[in-house]
């Protein structure tokens, strides 16, 4: 690794802006730039490695997904990677972010932070959460100049977790410029805007009982619609995990001269149609003999419009044998 390389190893101290020389020193020249800890939601966190040719692409197909190079808001943990990608794109497009007060996520906090921004065009990343607490407060009414603020980014990118119909509604009536994104630490974040890939981006659903030589990828990817674990390729992709051959060669590999990351997302790609996600390979709640994915319960039951939100998880059952979604 460069002496260089930025390491993330937890929460940051001191203000995050003290990130971005580091940062720029990085991405001036090839190889590893950052090492991000995953959310460690499949187990233990690994310690990812983006290289800057990974940052970059990423960085440049966002803005040429939206209006361009921007100045961008900061109100995410700058030592995971959503955090990280607004501090490396503020590099890129050589800008200088507004980072939000520390302390508890407020609608208030974030019109102040909104208020000091000096560029046109303008981008934020939070997670439904943070969307949620703006739009649809559980005990007040929603905060008008952080409404206003939110309507004023060309792009508001939301990831970390499923946007549920009901607030994406709430977004579309306020008339705010949505980004639902998919993505992990191993593709430098969301690289699927709204069920697309970025344009250096590619997707395949692959059955995990597939061909052990990974014979799969080499004829084009049929209009079918089609359903398995999530494969991501291209440009984005991350250079492995540092100091774990193990699990790098799990998850990644080199195909036909291209990069892929193998998620442990299930998913579905219709004929022409956006990239679905289904819930993820771990999920699969085996109740009676059939396989329920926690995921697609969750997506039907966050599409009625009463429901905030939910959560499905096994328990034992005496007739339905080992699990039961609840």
């Amino acid at each position: 690794m460069p002496a260089d390389t930025v390491v993330f190893d937890g929460p940051v101290a001191g203000d995050p802006l003290d990130l971005l020389e580091p940062l720029r020193q990085a991405l001036s020249r090839p190889g590893p730039a950052v090492v991000v800890s995953t959310s460690g939601s499949t187990g233990r966190p690994k310690k990812t490695v983006l290289t800057t040719e990974a940052l970059t692409a990423s960085g440049q197909a966002t803005e040429r997904a939206t209006s361009g190079p921007g100045q961008w808001l900061l109100c995410l943990p700058s030592h995971y990677v959503a955090g990280v990608q607004v501090l490396a794109r503020s590099v890129l497009a050589g800008t200088t972010p507004v980072v939000m007060e520390p302390g508890p996520f407020t609608p208030e906090g974030f019109a102040r932070a909104a208020a000091g921004m000096s560029y046109e065009t303008r981008y934020v990343s939070v997670v439904p959460t943070q969307l949620q607490r703006i739009l649809d407060p559980a005990d007040a009414a929603p905060h008008p100049d952080a409404v206003a603020a939110l309507a004023r980014f060309d792009a508001i990118l939301v990831g970390g977790s499923a946007l549920s119909p009901a607030l994406a509604q709430l977004a579309a009536d306020a008339g705010l410029t949505l980004v639902s994104t998919y993505g992990m630490s191993e593709t430098c974040g969301g690289c699927v805007y709204n069920g697309r890939p970025l344009d250096v981006v590619e997707i395949r659903t692959v059955p995990d009982d597939a061909a052990p030589d990974l014979s799969h990828f080499t004829s084009l990817a049929t209009r079918e619609p089609k359903e398995g674990r999530i494969w991501l390729g291209g440009g984005v992709v991350a250079g492995g995990y540092l100091d774990d051959p193990r699990q790098t060669g799990e998850h990644f590999r080199v195909i036909d001269g291209q990069r892929w990351y193998r998620t442990d997302d299930l998913g579905r790609i219709d004929e022409d149609g956006p990239l679905s996600v289904l819930g993820r390979t771990d999920d699969v709640i085996n109740t009676g003999g059939i396989k329920v994915s926690a995921g697609v319960v969750t997506a039907a039951l966050t599409s009625h419009p009463e429901i905030r939100q939910a959560l499905v998880v096994p328990v034992p059952d005496p007739e339905w044998a080992r699990s039961s979604p609840h």
